[in-house]
């Protein structure tokens, strides 16, 4: 009788919709091994169907063997062990010559010292750990090499002016000084970069918001970019219609404007125009150049991590725009790139309107 209660319970439908929510797989078994639930993740992941896995063994439906042939679930022994015992960590295992990897928690009646009376076991796909252990592997390397040169010369410099300070005059110091700072600045926007990329892969990026003028800082980043140096009539801003309040984080706008321009004055080339317009639903920001644009076949892989145009080191870490489709998406917005009216690349991205529910 109380299996049979268990199982009505978890085949509720209201239980059906929330555990095929998860992202993982989920296969949630009785005490003797009999299935009781199968999401969707599960389904995907090894070929088994819901229908058809409810009510049959574990075994027999889904004959999990760790790298040596054994049974799985005959090794997991739900009811061996310490009566404490609550969960097995993630381990991989072989499903038909396909490797997963699988975890389980056992829920004992009563909680403390009783019975396993459910085992809900999670499934992932080892391909998806691969491709993150290449991700962090790439940025270990990334990191380590844009790292190593402003860190050796600012060693380089500050050794040689304390070992040979009086052979220098002021103008030689002042260069090396102002070389040091540059270097310590290129190492602290790394670092910046790194925790933007932390924050946007964990989900603790934080949005303050306020109401921003989406112009006037537009206005302030091509202001910061002509004192650099770079020609005054190179930029072109464009507001086109009235605009409606938007509530941003403006440290965080200002850093999608500013990588955005900063990409398109060292990947694109000729005059670079930014259109800001009122759409449906927000407030859409174009910035374009007159370089090469994106080809067609790059465009899925722009705002990944490490990219860079065309397969040309052209400096940059290749994470300003991961990073930038991070902070545009923390806002509620999304991002696009497509070929610009006039040739060239157009990043286009949409902010929503309307103050925050601060209730």
């Amino acid at each position: 009788m109380r299996g049979e209660n268990t199982h009505d319970r978890v085949s509720d439908p209201a239980s059906v919709i929330a555990v095929d929510d998860l992202p993982d797989g989920l296969v949630a078994v009785d005490g003797a091994g009999r299935v009781l639930a199968v999401n969707r993740a599960a389904e995907r992941l090894t070929g088994v169907r819901r229908a058809g896995a409810i009510g049959a063994y574990l075994s027999d439906v889904l004959p999990f063997r760790d790298a040596d042939g054994r049974d799985w679930w005959k090794w997991l022994d739900p009811h061996g062990g310490l009566s404490t015992r609550s969960r097995q960590v993630e381990r991989p295992v072989l499903l038909e010559r396909r490797e997963l990897l699988v975890a389980a928690r056992f829920v004992r009646s009563p909680e403390r010292g009783g019975r396993v009376a459910r085992v809900v076991i999670t499934l992932r796909d080892t391909a998806a750990r691969s491709r993150l252990e290449r991700s962090r592997a790439d940025l270990v390397s990334t990191v380590a090499h844009e790292l190593r040169s402003p860190l050796t010369s600012v060693k380089g410099f500050t050794a040689t002016l304390l070992a040979k300070w009086d052979r220098f005059n002021d103008a030689q110091k002042l260069v090396m000084l102002q070389t040091v700072n540059s270097d310590a600045d290129r190492v602290t926007r790394l670092i910046t970069e790194l925790l933007d990329v932390s924050r946007i892969e964990s989900g603790r990026l934080e949005v303050r918001r306020q109401v921003v003028d989406i112009p006037a800082r537009t206005r302030r980043i091509i202001a910061g970019r002509v004192a650099a140096g770079e020609p005054e009539d190179r930029f072109t801003l464009t507001v086109a219609g009235e605009l409606p309040e938007t509530w941003l984080d403006q440290d965080k706008i200002d850093q999608i404007l500013g990588n955005l321009l900063e990409n398109a004055v060292r990947h694109g080339r000729g005059k670079v125009t930014i259109v800001v317009e009122p759409v449906e639903w927000g407030v859409a920001v174009s910035v374009r150049d007159e370089g090469e644009g994106v080809a067609p076949e790059q465009v899925t892989r722009v705002f990944r991590q490490f990219w860079r145009g065309n397969g040309r080191r052209r400096g940059g870490t290749g994470l300003g725009l991961f990073i930038v489709k991070g902070l545009v998406e923390a806002h509620g917005g999304a991002i696009t790139v497509q070929r610009a009216p006039g040739g060239g690349a157009e990043f286009r991205f949409i902010v929503p309107t309307g103050a925050p529910d601060f209730a």
